[in-house]
């Protein structure tokens, strides 16, 4: 078949049943993989408009090459294609689905991403992004998101971060203030968000990265433009910031809640930034705190550190330090709790989680007015130590950033684990099996 595709067809099936036929043809060299690649992407081309119009039909054209023969034997010669393709390609339908072939092959093989960038594709798609959405809304989606899975799983080089100006994040925060084009399905601006918050991660990991050559760390590593445009123009984006304060309370993937946090300790250990969020926004970062450090298990100590890190400068330095003092009770019942100073349900708290929480303590409105009311710093009787009135690390930013975790773990859940625990105690119970541990 003809890569020019000289003829129309009677319906969608037979689109389909043709793509079939395309990449089941035989290829036992380079020229055959070349021409039948070429077939593809120009079948596909010519007849887009007409039947690929969804994200899911882009999706299914490509699964069918990417689960074909052609593939499967030829993946790694294909790749270097595809990654020619993007860097080259200028044709709408042609680029985008070279850009969802490689967006989906990459999530599951991981070093796809690593080789686009080793390929120097991150500056490709930042220029794609750049003059592409107005024209092309979907291929621009797929290309943001295609940028997003490369930052996410690796760090990115010098000469990438480089190719994000300011007038680039300035950029994708003002979409963010726009009015969302699919409500129904997208209310928050959710893939543009945590693009900026992967972009403020790559930021903080390359400004505190250990070097590995034996060289002293840059001290002109790259600025952190998210950090800055918000410094600068912050009152210009505060629908990024109301948003975010939505999707860490209903976030449940533990990915998405460590950026998020790390971008909101920034925000509140950076004096510019201190008064960036309402009010009514801090209050309820403040709650989801309190739920979620109760609801942690024992065994996910980075997660609670990383929250107790933000807790502190979000209650010493934010529109909270101002009375009225928002849920001081709780806050304080909290820190008892976390301390291990009153509670029967929680594991011996470790040192850290002590430190942290002892630093918490010394916001000045949490300490009691009377002395003799003071509850013990827990930071005394478990090391021994004191801390002084600023109460800050400079390892904390250090600590922030290193936190990690893989797409798709979701936050660990005391109430989530036990009412999983008794549901199947029940089955057990109805059902006559012995549970493990009774008599």
């Amino acid at each position: 078949m003809s890569s020019n595709v000289p003829y129309s067809l009677e319906n969608e099936q037979q689109f389909w049943d043709e793509l079939d036929d395309i990449v089941k043809i035989p290829c036992e060299n380079q020229q055959a993989i070349d021409n039948a690649l070429k077939t593809y992407l120009g079948y596909t081309a010519h007849f887009a408009l007409e039947y690929l119009r969804t994200d899911y039909e882009w999706a299914k054209c490509s699964f069918k090459l990417l689960g074909s023969p052609l593939f499967r034997k030829h993946r790694s010669y294909v790749r270097r294609r595809m990654f020619g393709r993007l860097r080259k390609e200028q044709s709408t339908p042609r680029l985008q689905l070279v850009a969802t072939v490689l967006l989906y092959d990459g999530r599951e093989t991981q070093k796809v991403f690593e080789q686009m960038r080793e390929e120097g594709l991150f500056v490709r798609l930042v220029e794609l992004l750049k003059e592409r959405r107005e024209s092309d809304p979907l291929m621009w989606r797929i290309c943001l998101d295609l940028l997003y899975e490369m930052s996410r799983i690796q760090r990115l080089r010098k000469d990438d971060l480089d190719a994000i100006d300011d007038e680039f994040v300035k950029y994708l925060f003002q979409l963010v203030e726009e009015d969302p084009e699919d409500i129904d399905n997208d209310p928050y601006h959710y893939p543009i968000i945590r693009m900026l918050l992967v972009l403020n991660e790559q930021y903080m990991v390359s400004a505190h990265a250990t070097p590995t050559t034996g060289k002293l760390p840059d001290s002109n590593g790259p600025t952190n433009k998210v950090i800055k445009i918000l410094c600068y123009h912050g009152t210009d984006y505060r629908t990024f910031g109301e948003n975010i304060v939505l999707l860490i309370n209903r976030e449940s993937e533990t990915c998405l809640q460590l950026l998020i946090l790390k971008l909101l300790y920034l925000l509140f250990t950076t004096t510019a930034t201190y008064e960036y969020f309402y009010s009514n926004d801090l209050r309820v970062l403040v709650d989801v705190i309190i739920r979620n450090l109760l609801d942690l298990p024992d065994e996910a100590q980075a997660l609670r550190h990383t929250y107790l890190r933000v807790l502190y400068p979000l209650l010493n330095h934010t529109q909270l330090r101002r009375a009225p003092h928002y849920k001081r009770d709780e806050i304080l019942k909290l820190l008892e709790i976390l301390s291990g100073a009153r509670s029967e349900h929680f594991a011996p708290v470790d040192g850290t989680t002590v430190r942290l929480v002892s630093r918490c303590m010394t916001v000045s409105w949490l300490k009691p007015v009377d002395d003799e009311l003071k509850p013990e710093n827990p930071a005394h009787r478990f090391l021994g130590m004191s801390l002084g009135s600023r109460g800050e690390s400079s390892m904390s930013v250090v600590e922030v950033a290193a936190q990690s975790e893989k797409p798709g773990v979701m936050m660990p859940s005391r109430s989530r684990d036990n009412a999983s625990a008794n549901a199947s105690a029940n089955v057990n119970e109805r059902g006559g099996v012995e549970i493990a541990g009774e008599a």
